[in-house]
């Protein structure tokens, strides 16, 4: 099965492509879609480049699924905001492209390829070069990506397979400050 992971980002967005059969994993691309180039005012425009930029990484690598990093608030709501219109962008790109998405958190996934969520960006690059064997180390939102990758291949088929015995839903009630229900 072929992943997509995207970390999304407003600058610089990272994308990568692995393949996954069984517990075997196999490297096929990574790389970033920057936003640089464009107005820092122009965030419409802005957020096309992204859409665009993932469209065409889903056309070209043709994933099954993707997985996507959930975005949490941040010191300064106003990244916070814009970062979630990143992400916005990147998850329609992904919907029309007629993928299955994922989400998982950055603790997830640092805890998934590290070993523990308060990982660092070098340990993750490292982790993720050695999980691939690749001969250099990725970009910081590259290995980000290819590590929500390597996340879903792990997790997927056990999501899977718990979906497929028993009805899971998202509970849309009885939510608490920060999160937590009952």
């Amino acid at each position: 099965m072929r992943i997509l992971g995207i970390d999304p980002g407003l600058q610089r967005t990272g994308f990568g492509v692995i393949d996954a059969e069984g517990q075997r994993l196999a490297y096929v691309a990574s790389g970033t879609i920057s936003t640089l180039e464009a107005p820092r005012g122009d965030l419409p425009g802005r957020l096309k480049i992204i859409f665009d930029g993932v469209h065409e990484v889903v056309q070209r690598y043709g994933p099954a699924c993707a997985s996507v990093e959930i975005v949490f608030v941040n010191v300064n709501p106003q990244s916070t905001l814009l970062l979630g219109q990143a992400r916005g962008a990147a998850l329609a790109a992904l919907v029309s492209g007629g993928l299955a998405v994922s989400e998982y958190t950055a603790l997830q996934m640092k805890k998934a390829i590290v070993g523990h969520g308060l990982a660092n960006k070098d340990q993750v690059q490292e982790m993720v070069k050695r999980l691939l064997h690749l001969s250099a180390l990725p970009g910081r939102d590259a290995a980000d990506a290819l590590g929500l990758a390597i996340s879903h291949a792990h997790a997927g088929a056990s999501i899977a397979a718990l979906a497929g015995a028993t009805a899971v839903t998202r509970r849309q009630h009885a939510q608490y400050r920060k999160g937590r229900t009952y």
